[in-house]
């Protein structure tokens, strides 16, 4: 089985089939989704997509482009909403400094919202971070120091010094279909000094599909595809990843029930 650790299935161009887009997963071996919360605003809807299918669950967060928007004066909202039985993350929260939709500052105060309620709730922390890995690292660093905190970084495409950074402080690996494309031999060589027992893999859904669907609209299905080239660059098996992959998800996503 797999899981795809990080999906958006209440994004209008998953939610208008949703039915058959997890049709299509489980058919593809995905037995589990996590479904990623952007904003406190549409939040009910990713937690109404968690109700309506077994396999997805979801997470509470606003994410950093959002953070002008939806400003956090604490945990508080975050943790109310993850007492509900299908919120397994907080997050998606961090830094992202390429696109910059909202003020360093307003996305520095969220993240450390975010690492409170992670650290109150014991969920683990989804972290974003884009052009920003100095001021990531300071900061898990610093909230680290003031109580521990489990989390991972989605969508990872940095250097090594972010991933050593991050398994130093304990946190798990995301790959995404970028690990597929042609161009991306840096992130492969660095994806490949990473211990199995700390990777997960990921969609992103609806977007970055990986090769063959890449420049489509993604889904579950095709984490497969991410799954098939992390072996391969791992030098194992497909069961074997799959098997790492999923020990690996329940480790971190101590919420969410075993299919049995």
């Amino acid at each position: 089985m797999l899981v795809d650790s990080h999906c958006h299935l209440e994004f209008p161009d998953l939610a208008s089939n949703a039915d058959a887009v997890m049709a299509r997963a489980r058919a593809a071996g995905v037995g589990l989704c996590v479904s990623i919360s952007t904003k406190l605003q549409t939040f009910p809807r990713v937690r109404e997509m968690a109700a309506r299918f077994d396999e997805v669950w979801c997470s509470v967060g606003v994410h950093p482009h959002e953070a002008a928007v939806e400003p956090l004066a604490g945990a508080a909202p975050l943790i109310e909403r993850a007492g509900d039985p299908k919120v397994v993350g907080i997050g998606e929260t961090g830094l992202d400094y390429f696109y910059e939709h909202s003020a360093r500052a307003a996305q520095a105060a969220n993240f450390r919202a975010h690492i409170e309620a992670a650290r109150r709730t014991k969920l683990p922390l989804i972290v974003h971070s884009r052009d920003a890995e100095e001021d990531t690292i300071a900061i898990l660093r610093e909230e680290t120091a003031n109580g521990a905190f489990a989390g991972v970084l989605h969508c990872f495409t940095g250097s090594k010094a972010l991933a050593d950074a991050a398994l130093e402080l304990g946190f798990t690996i995301s790959v995404s279909g970028i690990v597929t494309f042609k161009k991306s031999q840096a992130l492969r060589a660095v994806l490949k000094e990473v211990p199995l027992d700390r990777l997960l893999v990921e969609t992103d859904a609806p977007y970055l599909a990986p090769v063959p669907h890449r420049g489509k609209r993604n889904e579950p299905a095709f984490v497969a595809h991410t799954a098939a080239a992390l072996a391969e660059l791992k030098g194992v098996s497909a069961d074997e990843l799959a098997r790492a992959t999923t020990d690996n998800f329940h480790r971190l996503f101590t919420k969410v029930a075993r299919p049995t």
